[in-house]
């Protein structure tokens, strides 16, 4: 016997589901976070009837890997929760390189807020993305903040120096060292601490943590504005050590965002530019490409350039 089972159309769904979605229910940001990541029919629709003004502090988590991201931010949930707060992470992991899928180690680490109604863990898997993130980021986020977060942690991959696109989707940039990065200090300016609002010493029990914090504050000084100073907490996430300091350092660099409009606008400048890029190349697959590049070479006439133009006209 066949069973035939009507769907409501599209726009009927994603209304419902935008819905739930301004109301907090879980359910209905998990299906629209994946509608999103999909881009399932009507996705667009979704976005663009988001609400534009929002309170959710973005917080991006970024640094090397084995400074102890994810235990850092399992502690900022636990400290948030403690006095009332609702809580966002979006916790991108390393792709599989055979399916493109997420590893899923921080949601592991993450288990024991599962219950909580106040906590929402989502993993997605990077893709291949350069930066660390998801190349649905920051879509994804925009989705996440109406359902009424009052914190947004994203945390990155943690691929190094490369991982600077958080800057450009996070209101707060905490970038989490370790004492041993210390003769990397020089080599690492011009990449991942040039994006820092706020630098973390973790593991600071280690011998080395000293010397390594107070040269890393004679470098966050030099980088000083009028509005903000980039300050240097040393935290041992193992032991809830320095968390309450990072939140009360996440919670001034989002009040002193507030009195800078310029500020604002360039985040959002950085949004669209991003948007405006994946959109524009949408239609180009890299797999496609490296056909067409096998083809050309054997023929033995390629030319890098005349393939690019090919392209872009």
């Amino acid at each position: 016997m066949l069973i035939f089972v009507i769907l409501p159309p599209a726009g009927i769904m994603i209304a419902n589901y935008l819905t739930g979605l301004l109301k907090g229910d879980i359910r209905s940001l998990s299906r629209c976070i994946s509608i999103v990541e999909n881009e399932s029919a009507g996705f667009e629709e979704l976005l663009e009837k988001l609400p534009g003004a929002n309170s959710t502090k973005i917080v991006g988590i970024t640094g090397p890997p084995g400074a102890g991201k994810s235990t850092l931010v399992n502690e900022l949930i636990q400290s948030l929760l403690k006095v009332g707060k609702k809580v966002a992470i979006i916790a991108v992991d390393p792709s599989s390189p055979f399916n493109m899928g997420a590893l899923l180690g921080d949601r592991i680490r993450m288990s024991q807020h599962f219950n909580s109604p106040n906590v929402y863990i989502r993993s997605l898997a990077s893709r291949g993305a350069l930066g660390g993130l998801s190349p649905k980021i920051i879509e994804i986020a925009e989705v996440v903040k109406a359902a009424h977060f009052d914190y947004l942690f994203i945390e990155t991959v943690g691929v190094g120096q490369s991982e600077v696109d958080i800057a450009g989707i996070a209101d707060t940039s905490i970038v989490v060292l370790v004492p041993e990065a210390g003769d990397e200090i020089q080599t690492m300016k011009a990449g991942l601490m040039e994006i820092a609002n706020i630098f973390v010493v973790n593991k600071s029990d280690r011998p080395t943590a000293d010397t390594f914090v107070k040269n890393l504050r004679l470098l966050a000084h030099t980088k000083r504005s009028e509005s903000w100073e980039i300050p240097v907490i040393k935290s041992i996430a193992t032991r809830g050590v320095g968390i309450d300091a990072i939140i009360e350092a996440i919670n001034k660099h989002q009040e002193a965002l507030e009195q800078i409009p310029a500020r604002k606008a360039l985040l959002l400048t950085d949004k669209l530019y991003q948007l405006i890029q994946y959109r524009r190349m949408h239609d180009i697959n890299k797999l496609e490409l490296l056909n067409v590049v096998k083809e050309e070479l054997e023929k033995g006439n390629f030319n890098l350039y005349k393939m690019v133009k090919s392209f872009v006209n």
